[in-house]
């Protein structure tokens, strides 16, 4: 377990740009066109501040951030909401961090009205940490779509009802 100073913030910053990169790269899970995809909803929130349909909620370990959330509410719905990414530091992972940022993203997100989350990640062998994870936290498995990011690598969605 974690035995240094954790903090929360959801206010994004410009070098928050670097960090994200830096969490992503670390973990050797995403696809490199993923990356610019992450670093653009940064930007979007950065560019249009509480305007923007992304929310964040970083994890700074010693004033370092170290893992993050990105959700938002789903247009022409009523609570429901997706989260787009949960990211830990790869040097940072398997301290307990991930269930800190997840429950603490799951109180902000009933805070503005949610009900229900939505996340989706891979059915690759190399998920499976992944997909163990939302079941360890309380989400439920409720669709599969076979080799949709490419053959023989499917879109798992889980689902928290709040």
């Amino acid at each position: 377990m974690l035995n240094t100073n954790l903090t929360f913030r959801t206010e994004v910053r410009p070098e928050d740009l670097e960090a994200v990169r830096e969490m992503i790269l670390s973990t050797g899970f995403f696809y490199d066109i993923e990356v610019p995809v992450a670093l653009e909803l940064v930007e979007d929130r950065l560019e249009l501040g509480e305007q923007s349909d992304y929310h964040f909620l970083f994890a700074e370990v010693d004033g370092k951030a170290v893992s993050y959330t990105c959700y938002g509410s789903i247009d022409g719905t009523e609570g429901s909401f997706d989260l787009y990414w949960i990211v830990t530091h790869n040097d940072y992972r398997g301290k307990g961090i991930g269930n800190l940022i997840i429950t603490e993203t799951h109180r902000l997100i009933r805070e503005m009205g949610g009900r229900i989350v939505v996340a989706e990640t891979s059915s690759l062998e190399k998920y499976a940490p992944t997909r163990h994870f939302y079941d360890r936290i309380g989400y439920s498995k409720e669709a599969q779509i076979d080799d949709f990011y490419k053959e023989g690598d499917g879109k798992v969605f889980f689902v928290k009802r709040l």
